[in-house]
């Protein structure tokens, strides 16, 4: 990738055990053309940590998570997630995680809780199963006052809170979270980094 991403992580130490790795890059490369947009990425993350993929517009950032759900495929170069080859098992890599991507998707003629309904029936949950997460992740977002309310309503930190909350009604082993404060003000972007750091059960640090 190019020399202006950075890698930002709670922790420079990694395991020596394999099994203590949720990801692991191996000289993954991405070329559309003669368009280098991932070069050469080698990159290991620990299972528990949040971990931050920095750089300016068009660094590659979005087009390596794009090859880690296999939406993309590399051109040169491997990944494994929690063990599964991005290559040779896709469709494993796709059951254990999920994405809310750098594009809000989400319905704006239904409201927080049908959203969520959605995403529930998409990934073959109970009804019973939707409603105890819906619920759940209405809470951590701070949206359960406003879950009957057509999200088009929103503002953009409601809706990218929501997008998260989509990503999380799966219970995923990994989430990749795509450019999650894009477009926010200062209060709000603040306010979403405090609700990801929930997502791990940790107080904020500032």
């Amino acid at each position: 990738m190019k020399e202006s991403i950075k890698a930002n992580k709670e922790t420079m130490s990694f395991p020596t055990n394999e099994n203590d790795f949720a990801i692991r890059i191996f000289s993954i490369t991405k070329k559309f053309g003669n368009l280098i947009a991932v070069d050469n990425v080698d990159l290991s993350i620990k299972k528990g940590e949040m971990f931050s993929l920095l750089g300016p517009n068009g660094a590659g950032k979005t087009t390596t998570i794009k090859m880690l759900c296999c939406l993309l495929m590399p051109t040169d170069g491997t990944a494994t997630i929690m063990g599964y080859d991005i290559k040779k098992d896709p469709l494993a890599v796709k059951g254990i995680i999920d994405v809310s991507p750098q594009e809000t998707a989400i319905a704006g003629h239904l409201n927080a809780w049908e959203n969520l309904a959605l995403m529930g029936g998409v990934h073959g949950l109970s009804k019973e199963e939707t409603k105890k997460r819906a619920e759940e992740l209405l809470e951590l977002v701070g949206l359960t006052k406003r879950a009957k309310e057509q999200v088009r309503k929103f503002s953009g930190g409601m809706q990218r809170r929501l997008s998260i909350a989509m990503a999380l009604i799966s219970d995923p082993q990994v989430l990749f979270l795509d450019e999650p404060t894009l477009g926010l003000d200062p209060h709000a972007r603040r306010a979403m980094w405090e609700r990801i750091e929930e997502l791990k059960g940790k107080k904020p640090s500032c």
